[in-house]
């Protein structure tokens, strides 16, 4: 159905995310679904945030009220001795809360951003953050990652060349790829960093869901003693590791990007809700976040250990699959000349699904890549949902 609505340019042409299509067929009888990317709702630490919730409930006349744009000073402050946990020096001051880290980044796109400008992105990456790029009309040019990362010929390449505005990566068990950026990569992309005017925007949803092998500073940790400090923007969330109905996320940046940021905010949402900020800031300073996380990234392991086992046993390695060391995901590639997309159709036919790559590329998409998501199915489910993907790839 047409219409004659005056869209702005960036609107006329809307296409929905590949992810919540698939949302249709979730109430299907017997579907075992490996296309989410939330986490699991039943590791939910629903009696930590219900005693949080009843806590401050006794204080509703502040915390319906409206609050400050930069959040609740005590939240501010748990996020301050959480960042510190992390390695990163910031105080209350600055940090910005905001609605989940997309906010924080659809707010930097407002900022920095101007129709035209050019901004570098990983190929494959999040697809709300490319049709973020889109929609504040700049021109994206993509890098490609490989198995340790970003590749740093391509980005030195593309920094030079373009002269681009931002860079945007999770290093950090990347969505959609589970891939962790190496030390000795971080070290050299700062490097690169240092030598341009380009901005990088950190997000770090997944940092601190580790659940194998050895930590790895973030990049904005790294660049606190070096001279690419005030170029990295970091932004984190607690959706990943809390819950995503909270909404609360942050921004660590320069103060002048951050004075930026508040006014858009302003414009956006005056301030994030403060009865949930106040929740997050009680929730943090009892002391179960810590544990929680040990929970979440316990059974993560498990739950990617088994996922991984059952493709080697069912299909004898003719998937490459990159193994990762946290996070939510697994990225695989089909044989030559089996596209992921077609195997869908098989696969809900089959009642499994998974999420096709070509929805992860700003371009060059590569037809035969998919993403699973090990978070939300038990051992049980994720053993039975391989079994019918390997039945679609039998019919295909």
């Amino acid at each position: 159905m047409s219409s004659d609505f005056a869209f702005a340019g960036p609107f006329k042409e809307v296409k929905g995310s590949p992810i919540r299509e698939l949302f249709k067929y979730l109430s299907r009888p017997g579907m075992i679904s490996f296309a989410g990317g939330y986490p699991a709702p039943e590791l939910f630490d629903i009696e930590g945030l219900q005693q949080s919730i009843e806590a401050e409930s006794t204080r509703l006349s502040s915390t319906l009220s409206y609050g400050a744009t930069e959040g609740l000073p005590a939240l501010r402050e748990a996020l301050a001795t959480l960042s510190a946990r992390r390695g990163i020096p910031a105080g209350p001051d600055d940090i910005l809360v905001t609605s989940g880290s997309q906010q924080g980044y659809d707010l930097l796109l407002r900022a920095l951003i101007e129709p035209g400008d050019t901004a570098l992105i990983e190929r494959p990456a999040y697809p709300a953050a490319i049709q973020g790029l889109r929609l504040a009309g700049a021109n994206i040019v993509t890098v490609s990652v490989n198995e340790d990362g970003v590749n740093l010929d391509e980005l030195s390449h593309a920094l030079q060349r373009h002269k681009p505005k931002l860079f945007y990566c999770v290093p950090t068990f990347a969505n959609p790829t589970g891939i962790c950026l190496s030390l000795e990569k971080r070290q050299k992309l700062l490097a690169l960093l240092a030598q341009s005017d380009c901005l990088l925007i950190e997000d770090d949803p997944y940092g601190a869901l580790r659940f194998s092998g050895e930590t790895i500073p973030s990049l904005m940790e790294l660049a606190q003693t070096g001279t690419a400090k005030d170029r990295i923007i970091y932004l984190s969330s607690l959706s990943k590791t809390v819950a995503p109905g909270l909404r609360i996320g942050w921004m660590i940046a320069h103060p002048d990007i951050l004075r930026r940021c508040v006014l858009a905010k302003q414009v956006n949402d005056m301030c994030s809700a403060p009865f949930m900020q106040a929740v997050a800031a009680r929730y943090l300073n009892t002391g179960r976040y810590q544990q929680h996380l040990q929970l979440i990234t316990g059974t993560y392991r498990q739950r990617a250990q088994c996922m991984l086992a059952t493709f080697d046993r069912e299909l004898d390695g003719s998937l490459q699959l990159i193994r990762p060391e946290g996070g939510m995901f697994i990225w695989g590639t089909l044989p030559q000349g089996m596209e992921a997309a077609k195997l869908l159709t098989l696969a809900i036919d089959e009642n499994v699904m998974f999420v096709p790559g070509p929805g992860f590329y700003a371009d060059h998409a590569n037809q035969g890549a998919f993403r699973l998501s090990f978070a939300t199915s038990n051992e049980e489910k994720i053993t039975e949902g391989v079994r019918r993907f390997k039945q679609a790839i039998d019919r295909y």
